[in-house]
C-alpha cells in the first residue's frame, strides 16, 4: 500500500493482515512493515531483481532517519544499518568464487538476527547473539557466519564506514575436528551388497570405486570422460578446492558408468 508517511501515521499504523507494508510516497521503495502483533520495522526494496534491505525497527529509527538511511543505501553508502553495509559488501565481493556462499550465509544466518542494528551501534554482544542462534544446531555454519561478519566489518573499517572494529580480537565458535572414521573392508562389502542395481545404487558404487564425492559423481558429464585413456577429468568449477582433477577409471568404474546410462 502506497501512502504519504507521516510521524502520526507511523505511530498509529495497524496491520490489515498477517503483515502490511506501507510504502512511502516520498522515497520510492521505503516501506514501514507492520505485523499483526504491532511490531514495526523499516525496509527498502531496491535493485534488479528486487531485494529487500532491512533498515531497522520503528520507533527506534524515526521516519526522518529511515528516509535518510534509504537514500544512503540507494547511493551505496553504509552509514546506516548492518543490512545496508551487507548490501554494499556483497557487491564488493562479487568477483570472488565464494561470493554466492557468503551472500547466502549473510542473508540466511546474519541479517535476520542483526541486520536491523545501526552500524555504529554494533557490539560484540550482537555477534554473540547471532552465533548463539546458530551454534547449537549448526556449529560449522555459525563459525562461517562469524568469519563472514568479521571480514565485512574489517572491510567497513578499511574504507571508513567505521572508525574502529567493534569485534576486533573476538573469537568465533570453535569447530570440532573432522572425524577420522572410515569404513572397514567388511563394512564396504556389506554396503556394496546392500545397494540395488541401477539408480542411486550405481551412483553410490561409483563413489566407492572412484573415491569421489556424491555431488561430483551425480554431476558427471559426457565431455568429462576420456574413455580411450580411461580418464575422468573433473573441471575446477565442480571440485571442492577449485582445481581440476583427473580420476583414473578401472574396469569396474567403466562398467558402472555404462550400466547407469550415458552421461548427459
Amino acid at each position: 500500500m502506497r501512502v504519504q508517511l507521516t510521524d502520526r501515521f507511523c505511530a498509529h499504523a495497524r496491520s490489515e493482515a498477517v503483515q502490511t507494508d506501507y510504502f512511502d510516497a516520498s522515497v520510492p521503495g521505503l516501506a514501514l512493515r507492520v505485523s499483526a502483533n504491532g511490531t514495526k520495522s523499516w525496509s527498502l526494496l531496491m535493485g534488479v531483481p528486487r531485494k529487500r534491505v532491512t533498515l531497522g525497527r520503528y520507533p527506534s529509527i524515526s521516519l526522518a532517519a529511515a528516509r535518510t538511511l534509504a537514500l544512503e543505501t540507494k547511493e551505496g553508502r553504509t552509514a546506516g544499518s548492518v543490512a545496508a553495509l551487507a548490501e554494499a559488501y556483497i557487491k564488493h565481493i562479487q568477483s570472488l568464487r565464494s561470493a554466492p556462499e557468503i551472500e547466502r550465509r549473510l542473508r540466511r544466518d546474519v541479517l535476520p538476527v542483526i541486520g536491523h542494528i545501526p552500524l555504529r551501534e554494533l557490539h560484540r554482544r550482537d555477534i554473540t547473539r547471532m552465533i548463539d542462534a546458530k551454534v547449537g544446531e549448526a556449529p560449522i555454519a555459525a563459525r562461517r557466519a562469524f568469519e563472514d561478519v568479521r571480514g565485512m566489518v574489517r572491510w567497513a573499517v578499511a574504507r571508513g564506514d567505521l572508525d574502529y572494529n567493534p569485534i576486533d580480537r573476538m573469537r568465533g565458535p570453535a569447530i570440532s575436528k573432522p572425524r577420522q572414521r572410515v569404513l572397514t573392508d567388511a563394512e564396504i562389502r556389506q554396503l556394496w551388497n546392500s545397494l540395488p542395481d541401477g539408480g542411486y545404487g550405481e551412483v553410490l558404487k561409483l563413489c566407492l570405486v572412484t573415491g569421489q564425492r556424491l555431488g561430483e559423481v551425480c554431476g558427471l558429464r559426457a565431455e568429462e570422460l576420456n574413455l580411450p585413456n580411461r580418464l575422468w577429468r573433473i573441471p575446477a568449477a565442480r571440485t571442492k578446492n577449485g582445481h581440476p582433477h583427473s580420476v583414473p577409471l578401472t574396469d569396474l568404474a567403466l562398467r558402472l558408468i555404462h550400466a547407469s546410462g550415458p552421461p548427459v
